[in-house]
């Protein structure tokens, strides 16, 4: 067999299986620098040694040298070695620090070792079928919400919801909204808190996600917001509400079918929902250059299909696409009226529906 090999195919694709490896080993670096906050750390101080970043930082010296190596290595942070000093070039920190906002890519690598957690139990669904249930996913939503609060603080009001035919000066005069699969609540208290005169509801399956929605509410002192847990297959709440959104709820699901239909039922006549999800096409052979097809199609197998499947779902999975998305929404009734891209949001597809009557 070895005799039929392609020598320089060989060495190529072992380059990229090392590249893989490095890429993996980076991502789990990153994901820790950003919760002990070294990135941030670095771009205030500017060059540094280990010592001084890690008495700044108030963390182990020994750590914070080897993940400066490691990052060194990795080409995310410059070394000087004739002074011994460490730099986080400027174009880096505009990707890695919370200062970033919706760019900061670092809070993107904790999905890396959150997944890797229930390696074994993907495994075993391998082998016999199912899912994994939600529960195992012990950091899940408060890593969604910290990735998805840096995209609404900056976006949401200013750019996302402007999609939306006359939605601001309907907001600020007051009408009903709800977020569907609101998750930690954070975009829908986002909202209650630019549109005082507006009544708001989030809808979320998890306990968890619920009581933290009622707190950032409490806390943010509105008395326009409400949450309820509630599976979001089985809404019914027929015309209850004039506008409707979902960020990145639908295709974890394990019934998207009944949930939309749920949200046309839900919503007035003459009402939209914007619907916010992963930009893909539903065809792998259109994906095969997708800035981060790998990544998607990894979180789709290992959360999003798998939690779908657990529940006896139907697994619909992250890279659904925007022709499956097309059809599930017109046959729930709904008329596409846009596929609308933000700045700054550059893996999403907001997609902006009606109901006629």
């Amino acid at each position: 067999m070895t005799s039929d090999l392609n020598a320089e195919k060989l060495s190529a694709f072992g380059k990229k299986i090392s590249g893989i490896l490095n890429g993996a080993s980076a991502a789990l670096m990153i994901s820790i620098g950003h919760k002990v906050r070294l990135f941030d750390a670095m771009s205030e101080i500017g060059p540094c040694s280990s010592e001084k970043l890690a008495e700044f930082s108030k963390l182990n010296e020994r750590y914070v040298r080897e993940w400066l190596a490691a990052m060194t290595t990795a080409e995310v942070i410059s070394y000087d070695a004739f002074r011994d000093l460490y730099v986080l070039p400027n174009e880096h920190a505009a990707m890695l620090t919370r200062a970033a906002g919706p760019r900061n890519q670092s809070l993107y690598m904790q999905y890396i070792p959150l997944l890797a957690k229930v390696e074994d139990q993907i495994v075993e669904c391998f082998q016999s079928g199912g899912g994994v249930p939600y529960s195992e996913y012990a950091t899940f939503h408060a890593v969604m919400a910290e990735a998805s609060a840096a995209r609404f603080d900056s976006l949401l009001v200013q750019s996302v919801l402007p999609i939306v035919p006359n939605i601001e000066e309907r907001l600020e005069s007051g009408i009903s909204v709800a977020d569907i699969g609101c998750g930690s609540g954070h975009a829908i208290n986002v909202m209650a808190q630019a549109f005082p005169k507006s009544t708001f509801t989030g809808i979320d399956f998890s306990s968890e996600a619920i009581s933290v929605a009622r707190e950032e509410a409490q806390h943010l002192n509105l008395d326009n917001v409400e949450f309820l847990e509630q599976d979001a297959a089985d809404l019914q709440l027929n015309e209850a509400f004039d506008f409707i959104t979902t960020f990145d709820a639908v295709h974890d699901q394990a019934h998207p079918r009944k949930m939309v239909s749920g949200i046309y039922a839900s919503l007035k006549p003459g009402g939209y929902w914007l619907c916010a999800d992963l930009c893909a096409s539903s065809h792998l052979g259109e994906n095969l250059d997708h800035p981060i097809g790998t990544f998607g199609y990894t979180v789709s197998c290992m959360h999003c299909m798998s939690v779908s499947l657990a529940y006896e779902g139907e697994g619909l999975g992250a890279m659904w696409g925007a022709q499956k998305a097309r059809e599930i929404f017109t046959d729930a009734g709904f008329r596409v009226e846009e596929v609308a891209r933000v700045d700054g949001d550059a893996g999403n597809n907001y997609y902006l529906c009606s109901r006629q009557n």
